[in-house]
């Protein structure tokens, strides 16, 4: 038992090595930033053909993250020991490769790929920020008003603006960890990017809304979100775009 234990723990470092991007995805956004405590970042839309060659399908664009910059999220990539994780309120965006979940919005006639989920956002709809919950990092829809404080507080719908649009980024999703971090969207930024984040990737409203209409489940899409020097470094093994 003691051997097998020993040989287990030789593989960790090979199996992360050993990490690359699922085969079938050939749709990809990736996030790169100067450092892991930037919150200043910079994203293209990549998409991989028939060959499995990726390529850029248009120009890169500005986005805004967490306030703090960035710590390693709970996406498909392994995490490093010893590294910063993701932790709720620490102001910083979840770092990695994430699955895309469904969009969400205010709008009912808000366009989006055809095999993208739209959900309007009612009064009823929740997403739980709270640890203690059952419910962490998941949605939930009401069947009556809100009423307290703590329902009112988790309302999506708040009449911002700047969550009037979003697409979900599935960290800590699968099997949420409480306290490691909840609701990280893709939304539109607040001051013309002028602002940071509690933990988002947020961009232009036309930018969000060119990437809800481009983005297809069909195709497995990723976010990759890394520090530039963190991406050159794990690009060849990862088979990164």
């Amino acid at each position: 038992m003691k051997g097998l234990f020993l040989l287990l723990l030789t593989a960790l470092p090979l199996l992360a090595t050993e990490f690359k991007l699922p085969q079938n995805c050939t749709q990809a956004i990736v996030g790169t930033t100067k450092g892991w405590n930037s919150s200043y970042l910079t994203l293209k839309r990549y998409q991989k053909n028939s060959k499995g060659v990726w390529y850029a399908i248009d120009d890169a664009w500005s986005g805004r993250l967490g306030a703090n910059g960035m710590a390693w999220g709970r996406g498909l990539h392994p995490i490093p020991a010893g590294t910063r994780m993701k932790k709720e309120g620490d102001r910083r965006a979840p770092a990695g490769i994430f699955h895309l979940g469904g969009a969400w919005g205010y709008r009912a006639d808000t366009k989006h790929h055809p095999n993208l989920s739209y959900s309007r956002i009612t009064s009823r709809d929740l997403w739980i920020e709270d640890s203690n919950s059952k419910n962490y990092n998941k949605h939930i829809r009401l069947d009556r008003e809100p009423s307290g404080t703590w329902e009112k507080k988790a309302q999506m719908r708040q009449g911002d603006h700047a969550h009037s649009l979003k697409l979900f980024i599935k960290h800590n999703a699968t099997t949420p960890i409480p306290g490691d971090g909840s609701a990280i969207f893709f939304h539109i930024w607040r001051g013309g990017g002028s602002k940071a984040t509690f933990g988002c990737t947020t961009m232009a409203e036309s930018q969000l809304k060119s990437l809800i209409q481009w983005v297809d489940p069909k195709k497995n899409p990723v976010y990759i979100l890394l520090p530039k020097s963190e991406y050159a470094a794990k690009k060849t093994t990862w088979k990164l775009p």
